[in-house]
C-alpha cells in the first residue's frame, strides 16, 4: 500500500508563495522515516532539515507545488464565498493526490472543520478509490506527513532564497512577526509589490485599500 503524507509550508507569510507538498511511500518502508529522525519540520533546525529532505529525496517519491500569492490574493479576496485559503490549499491537495496516486492520503488539515475538508477534497478527486483522512497536527502524528512538510519547508526556503536576491534585499523570513520583514513591506510594498500577499490586511493597510477578509476569517 502507497501512503502519501500532504503538509505545506508559507501559509501565514507575508512575502512569496504557500509551499505545499505530497511525499509517498509504501507502507513497509515507513520505518526508514523513523531512522532518518523524520518529525514535524518545526521541531527540527534549519540545517536539520536539510540534510534530512536530502535524504528524503533518494527514496521518497514527491511533488511540490508552489502557490504564488497572486492566487492566494484571488482566493481570500473572493467575495461569492466560494473560495477561501482553506479551500485553495484542498484543491492543491488534490491536485497532489492525482499526481502520486496513493492507496491512501494524510493531509494536514488547516480547517477547524474536518469532515467539510475531507468532503470538499473527495468531490474534487478524480479517483474515489483514495482513502482520505484529513487530522489537525498530522505533521505531529504521522511521519510520511512530518517528511512532507521538511519537504515543504526547505523548498519554501529555497524560494525565499531565491526573491532575496530578485529583490536585491534580505528581508527575513517572510513572515510579518521577523522585524526584517515588517521595514521590507513598509519601504518597499510599492517597488516590489509582486512578491507580496495584497490580501493580508499590513499591506492593505499600506496601499490604502479597503480590507476585505483578514487571515484570521477563513
Amino acid at each position: 500500500m502507497n501512503i502519501c503524507g500532504i503538509d505545506e509550508a508559507g501559509r501565514g507569510c507575508i512575502v512569496g508563495p504557500m509551499v505545499i507538498c505530497g511525499a509517498m511511500l509504501e507502507e513497509k518502508d515507513l520505518p526508514k522515516l523513523d531512522a532518518l529522525g523524520v518529525k514535524d519540520s518545526k521541531l527540527l533546525s534549519p540545517a536539520a532539515r536539510v540534510r534530512i529532505a536530502g535524504e528524503l529525496r533518494k527514496f521518497v517519491k514527491h511533488q511540490i507545488i508552489l502557490v504564488p500569492p497572486s492566487q492566494i490574493d484571488e482566493y481570500v479576496l473572493d467575495g461569492s464565498g466560494a473560495k477561501n485559503l482553506n479551500w485553495l490549499e484542498a484543491e492543491k491537495s488534490v491536485e497532489l493526490i492525482s499526481m502520486l496516486s496513493p492507496n491512501k492520503a494524510i493531509v494536514d488539515c488547516p480547517s477547524p472543520n474536518i469532515k467539510a475538508y475531507e468532503d470538499y477534497m473527495r468531490e474534487r478527486l478524480l479517483n474515489k478509490k483514495v482513502e482520505i483522512r484529513a487530522e489537525h497536527k498530522a505533521d505531529h502524528k504521522y511521519k510520511i506527513v512530518g517528511a512532507a512538510s521538511i519537504l515543504a519547508k526547505v523548498a519554501r526556503d529555497m524560494e525565499i532564497e531565491r526573491i532575496k536576491l530578485q529583490v536585491g534585499e534580505d528581508f527575513g523570513s517572510g513572515y510579518l512577526t521577523d522585524p526584517k520583514t515588517q521595514s521590507f513591506l513598509k519601504s518597499k510594498w510599492n517597488v516590489h509589490a509582486g512578491v507580496f500577499r495584497h490580501s493580508w490586511s499590513p499591506y492593505q493597510e499600506l496601499a490604502g485599500l479597503k480590507r476585505q477578509k483578514r487571515i484570521g476569517d477563513f
